[in-house]
């Protein structure tokens, strides 16, 4: 393209002579990249400011040109919110362009070129909003190909709309069949969109060009795997960078194509879960979540035992202690058992006394009716599940209910096993929860756990931790998604920190109360069975690392964590609730117990009354 003043690709100076494109009167070039132009004119047949987006060559053809005309009116015909609207699709001679009205605001480049460090939470919400056109434009079969920080516009009320949609056509020979060409470009162009949207991320949040290159096509073919480059956010930025944002922006520029976004929708709904969640505003996973959970249940139910026993009418007669071990096989129920006393709790005034945690102790207060109640308004297996998911999903819960059994066999002497079972449970709940609504956001967490692919640069490449990935795929993490649903069952803050598993990039220290205590024995079981479900080249490692990090504060050596491991003995069903109605004696050298201590002992009496604010 010609850089001579009086053609559209001419170059725009103070200095020059005014300069015309048919009725328009070129007033400054907003932006020029290799494919495409943005011009800022004056329409003198309306007597308005206008822009004008075009191709930087022009098409090579007269077919080329009827082409071009065709899909670039098709794409105006696209409407949403976030989608500037095209006035006019127009050509002068061989030169095509769409027309906007200027009255829609400035120009991201604009934009950061005024205001180079804009808060993380402002850009967010403004790529989101981009996003969010940018994926219905995808969706609707056409692509940008040529996203530039000059083709969002930002009013003043700081709505965002993408403009230059179809503007950027691939240049294909006279004699092409254009209609198949053009499918095949729309996909691969679509999956560069997205990772210039990323890039538009990592310049706003360091403040400055990616790779020193303001051309986001350039820089994408500079960028690995095509290229040499990396392109991952700094750590010296003009803004703290929240870790769940560099995790998303880091993903939307991996070096490895198949850890990137694969399309605009899912690379919004990670950045939107952190803006939400950032800004405190109504929405984002955890609220995604509850949604669900009111329309379709929180899990499905494993066994229906407890519904036999209560249609054989053959309940009353059963003890406490057996519907206990009933309930507890199954997730589903447990889970509904303790939404439900606690959610009594509250609407009784009772929420400060803590959240109930003994089986038993809840069907105390419920009754035998309230058990069958709860068994009956869960969804039998596999609930909203396909053949596929509902493996998975059988394969966590089994994972869940061996770390349960390993923290049972682990727990301080005193302690109740149904609690430390249930807390082991709690502390999964998140990621118990996703697997069923979500099993693609769950699979997309798990390939990006998978280290890439070595290379010789990399020859032993790490993939994300699962907090990392999460983060990337969620905008948040599964610990704070399932403390965020716990917080809806109203199951109080001592278990809300319970729940909480032990960092894994963080020292464990001596902790200050049983709650500690409880959380760090659960946090150990957990880590363990993660190990073990590792490469079985790295699983002694792991449990061995996992040992020492709590044996100081557990007062627990290899050999205890060793013998914790063994699988269960044959005992009937082989489900770790046989193991929690037994061994809850206290040894005969057993410390005093404690406060918590004293309440989940007490709670395990089958006849204990809902009376006493320290039963659990």
């Amino acid at each position: 393209m010609s850089d001579n003043p009086s053609v559209p690709g001419g170059n725009a100076t103070a200095s020059t002579p005014l300069r015309r494109f048919g009725r328009f009167e070129l007033r400054a070039l907003l932006n020029k990249s290799v494919r495409s132009m943005l011009w800022l004119v004056f329409d003198t047949r309306s007597n308005q400011e206008m822009m004008l987006s075009m191709p930087r060559q022009a098409p090579n053809s007269p077919a080329a040109l009827e082409h071009w005309l065709k899909m670039a009116q098709a794409g105006a015909r696209v409407q949403h919110p976030n989608l500037a609207h095209v006035v006019e699709v127009g050509q002068v001679e061989q030169w095509p362009y769409l027309a906007y009205d200027r009255a829609l605001g400035e120009t991201l480049e604009e934009r950061l070129t005024r205001q180079s460090n804009p808060l993380p939470l402002d850009l967010a919400h403004w790529l989101v909003q981009g996003l969010d056109g940018l994926a219905f434009a995808h969706e609707a079969g056409h692509a940008h190909r040529d996203l530039q920080a000059a083709s969002l516009v930002i009013d003043t009320a700081g709505h965002v709309r993408l403009l230059g949609l179809e503007a950027a056509q691939e240049v294909f020979p006279a004699t092409a069949d254009f209609n198949a060409v053009t499918r095949r470009a729309v996909r691969e162009s679509a999956e560069e969109d997205v990772v210039c949207m990323g890039l538009l991320l990592h310049r706003g949040l360091s403040g400055r060009l990616v790779l020193d290159v303001a051309d986001l096509h350039e820089v994408v073919q500079r960028m690995q795997p095509q290229g040499q480059e990396m392109v991952r956010l700094p750590f010296e930025t003009p803004h703290p960078i929240p870790a769940p944002l560099r995790a998303i922006a880091n993903r939307a520029t991996a070096n490895q194509e198949r850890q990137r976004y694969h399309s605009a929708r899912v690379f919004l709904r990670a950045l939107e879960g952190w803006r939400a969640a950032a800004s405190q505003e109504q929405g984002g996973p955890v609220a995604a979540m509850i949604d669900r959970i009111q329309r379709l249940g929180h899990l499905p139910s494993t066994s229906s035992k407890l519904l036999h026993v209560a249609q054989s009418s053959s309940m009353q007669a059963t003890h406490t202690s057996a519907v206990s071990n009933l309930i507890l096989e199954d997730m589903a129920l447990s889970l509904e058992m303790l939404r439900r006393v606690n959610n009594a709790l509250r609407m009784q005034g009772n929420a400060g006394d803590g959240a109930v945690l003994n089986m038993q102790r809840a069907i105390a207060m419920v009754g035998l009716n309230g058990v069958e109640q709860a068994a009956r308004a869960v969804k039998q297996w596999p609930g909203i599940l396909n053949e596929q998911n509902a493996a998975r999903m059988r394969t966590l819960m089994q994972r869940v209910r061996r770390a349960g059994e390993i923290a049972q066999a682990l727990r301080p002497a005193g302690y109740d096993g149904e609690v430390v079972y249930l807390i082991t449970l709690m502390q999964n709940l998140g990621r118990l929860l996703l697997q069923y609504h979500f099993p693609d956001d769950a699979l997309q967490i798990k390939q990006l756990m998978q280290p890439p692919e070595p290379t010789e640069a990399n020859p032993n490449p790490a993939g994300m931790s699962e907090e990392a990935a999460s983060y990337a795929v969620l905008g948040t993490d599964l610990e704070t998604l399932g403390a965020g649903v716990a917080r809806y069952w109203s199951l109080g803050d001592e278990l809300l920190h319970m729940i909480r598993r032990q960092p894994p990039d963080v020292p464990v220290r001596s902790g200050d109360s049983d709650a500690d205590l409880l959380r760090l024995t659960c946090s150990l079981a957990n880590e363990l069975v993660d190990a073990l479900a590792g490469p079985e080249e790295r699983r002694k490692a792991g449990v061995e690392l996992a040992t020492r990090r709590y044996a100081r504060v557990l007062g627990l050596g290899l050999r205890e964590v060793m013998l914790a491991l063994q699988p269960p003995a044959p005992n009937g069903s082989g489900e770790p609730v046989q193991r929690v109605a037994t061994g809850t004696a206290e040894a005969p050298d057993a410390p005093r117990p404690s406060a918590l201590r004293s309440r989940v002992a007490s709670g395990s009496a089958g006849d204990a009354g809902p009376s006493g604010s320290g039963n659990r």
